[in-house]
């Protein structure tokens, strides 16, 4: 391991924006932080947002900055990328930014009924031919219906045309309700997406950050010619959550 990764492993352990429970404390447990992200983390009891796979956290970083009125968490399990995001947080002093390194298989954990209001998936690894990893499968959403709001609102931005069109058959073979939905967000009717009124709890200006917000992975795929794709839905659903029937071998190239 190189003596940079090491270094920022251990400024890591100085954020307090950072949360980094070990593996016996989420692994068939409750971290005692559920249910409490509001008062012990922020303080307030402000609309919370989650980024699943945050990365660097820029994304993180811009919808709280733009929306001071909601909490934002990224959570990713790569330590040193999450650095560059919490060490921003702490020198900005941003009181409602904060990021949580886990494997997102442990959320239910760290999470409690009714305490999220929207997550974010930006640019998730597809997981071709293995739907049980894939961010948007049965069995993901029905973790996040366990501590989503009702109401509560997954967005999907994504260069995997693939993952985008695996999670609108999702979505409609499971009968949820599609707020918006573009193939290439740079060719939409903007104007469309700011209208609907079930949007987004935190704003529209969540939603201005779809087209001026770029994270370093979404600028490579732009100068490669890659449409960049966007989803947003409800997950209210009763029962087991269905694959949908849709044509994979289409999109998998």
């Amino acid at each position: 391991m190189g003596k940079d990764k090491l270094r920022k492993f251990r400024e890591n352990e100085t954020f307090k924006c950072l949360l980094q429970p070990t593996t016996p404390e989420v692994l068939g447990t409750d971290h005692p932080i559920k249910g409490h992200w509001g008062e012990r983390m922020f303080g307030n009891d402000n609309p919370i947002v989650v980024e699943l796979g945050c990365g660097k956290g820029e994304y993180t970083i811009d919808l709280a900055l733009r929306n001071p009125s909601c909490n934002y968490i990224g959570v990713d399990i790569k330590g040193a990328r999450l650095w560059k995001g919490a060490k921003y947080a702490e020198e900005h002093q941003l009181p409602n930014v904060a990021f949580l390194r886990t494997r997102i298989e442990f959320i239910e954990s760290l999470f409690a009924k009714d305490e999220i209001s929207e997550i974010w998936i930006t640019f998730a690894d597809p997981q071709i031919g293995r739907e049980k990893k894939r961010l948007t499968s049965p069995l993901f959403l029905s973790r996040y219906r366990n501590f989503l709001k009702p109401g509560g609102i997954v967005h999907l931005k994504t260069d995997s045309r693939y993952l985008h069109e695996y999670s609108r058959a999702m979505a409609e073979q499971n009968g949820l309700k599609i707020l918006a939905c573009a193939t290439d967000i740079y060719d939409a009717d903007k104007e469309k997406l700011y209208s609907s009124p079930m949007m987004s709890v935190c704003g529209q200006k969540a939603v201005e950050a779809l087209f001026e917000v770029q994270t370093f992975y979404e600028s490579q795929y732009l100068a490669q010619g890659i449409d960049i794709t966007y989803l947003s839905f409800l997950i209210d659903h009763e029962g087991d959550y269905i694959s949908p029937e849709w044509d994979e071998e289409k999109w998998e190239r």
